[in-house]
Order: C-alpha cells, then structure tokens, then sequence
C-alpha cells in the first residue's frame, strides 16, 4: 500500500492517517501536525478505486458498505500496520488513529476485529451502519469523534450509533459537533485538547 513515514522522535506515539473518500496519505498531515508535532506519522493511502477516487473498502452506495469487502480490507489494513510497526519499530499500543469519514470507518472496523490492539482515535464524520452484536471490551480505550449537524451523509441517528458502539463497550468518548460533512480549525483545535490533555 501507498504510504508515506515521517519520524519525528524515537519511541513516540504514532499517529495512523487514514483519508476521506479521494484523498491520498498527505491529506492529513497538517491536522497530525496540529494535534502534536512531535509524534511520528504513518499516512496510508486506500487501495481501492471509487470513480477514480482513492477508498479503503467498497460500498454500494453511500451509507451501503460492501460488508465482505470491508472485513477483508479491514485485516488487509490491520496486517499492514502490523508490518510497519516491526519495520519503522513502534508499538501497536502506542499508534493514535487520525481518520476522516471513510478513512474513521475503516479504524473503527478495525478496532472492533481487533479490541485492546488499538487504544486510542480521533475519528472525524464516522460511520458504521450496522448493528454489532459481538460486545467487545474498550476498557482503557480513549476515542475522540466529530459528529456533523445536517451532515447530508451520515444522519444524526447513525452518528449517535457510533457513539453507543463506543461507549456500551466501555470506552472514554469526546465527541464534539460540526456542522455538516467537515473537519474545521475549530474541531481539530478540539481534539488537540483532548489529545493533550
């Protein structure tokens, strides 16, 4: 997969960058730099074709996953990250997940087929309609989410869905509200807190 590393300071958390539907491994760079310059960057580009537009998984439509596909990608992603983890030399617990839109939907699948791997995410405009049954254990697991007002792709319900698969499973969530499908100065400053905290 196309990615890019940025060391900044050996044995420092590492932020894992996932874009939104079209972006590439840049896209959140600024943002990562924003909520601490001093952590270390992996940004992996999506390896699936939408149109021409760089995704992580495939869907049907918007808000109609290729659940198949997402599952499949999802271990892809996480085997990846496992093999730049013993490659660049960081811990699995220390990597912070930066996600946007389809890039935070991809984090969360992996957070769920892997629980107590990943301990800590700011994930902008989630979405994960589905009804998971499996119960797993986020104990020790801290998630920031940025939720959109009249968000014309993710409904307020779907957003208050991510919010319980977090907090039933016993994670510490932040969430914070924008309006519509977006990420602003003002969220990220947001989760610049709560990282920092």
């Amino acid at each position: 997969m196309e990615h890019i590393y940025k060391e900044k300071e050996k044995g420092a958390p590492v932020f894992v960058l996932l874009h939104g539907t079209g972006g590439t491994e840049n896209d959140l760079v600024p943002l990562a730099e924003l909520l601490n310059p001093r952590y270390n960057i992996l940004g992996i580009r999506g390896n699936v074709q939408e149109n021409g537009m760089n995704r992580y998984f495939k869907r049907h439509g918007e808000g109609q996953y290729d659940w198949e596909d997402l599952d499949f990608r999802g271990n892809e992603l996480y085997e990846f990250i496992v093999k730049k983890s013993e490659e660049y030399d960081f811990k699995l617990e220390d990597v912070v997940f930066v996600g946007f839109s389809n890039g935070s939907n991809i984090a969360i699948q992996m957070m769920l087929r892997q629980p107590g791997t990943f301990r800590k995410a700011a994930l902008f405009a989630p979405l994960y309609p589905a009804d998971v049954k499996e119960k797993q254990d986020f104990n020790g697991t801290e998630v920031f989410l940025s939720l959109g007002k009249g968000d014309p792709i993710v409904p307020e319900s779907e957003s208050e869905r991510v919010i319980s698969l977090f907090e039933d499973r016993g994670a510490d969530v932040t969430t914070a509200w924008v309006n519509g499908h977006s990420l602003t100065q003002e969220v990220a400053m947001e989760a610049k807190n709560w990282l920092n905290k």
